[in-house]
C-alpha cells in the first residue's frame, strides 16, 4: 500500500495562497471551514485541503444577482 505524498503549508504560506491575512485564516480554521493540524506548537495545513476549500468557495453563476441593479451586471454605468 503506497502512501500519498502530502504537501504541508505553514499558516503564512496558506494565507498567502488564499490572499488573506493569517488572522482571517485562523478564524477559518477555528470555525472548521479549513482543516488544520497542530504538531506541538506548529499549525500546518494540507495543500490539497486548502485547494479544496478554494473550490468550495467558488461562486455559482447567478448567485450574485442581489448585488447589482435590476437590469443585470451589464447595466452598470462606468
Amino acid at each position: 500500500m503506497a502512501r500519498e505524498e502530502v504537501t504541508w503549508l505553514s499558516t503564512r504560506e496558506a494565507a498567502r495562497q488564499l490572499g488573506i491575512t493569517t488572522r482571517t485564516l485562523y478564524r477559518l480554521i477555528d470555525s472548521g471551514q479549513v482543516p488544520a493540524y497542530k504538531f506541538g506548537r506548529v499549525i500546518r495545513l494540507k495543500e490539497a485541503e486548502v485547494d479544496a476549500f478554494v473550490e468550495q468557495a467558488r461562486i455559482r453563476p447567478g448567485a450574485l444577482e442581489h448585488l447589482y441593479a435590476d437590469g443585470g451586471p451589464d447595466d452598470e454605468e462606468l
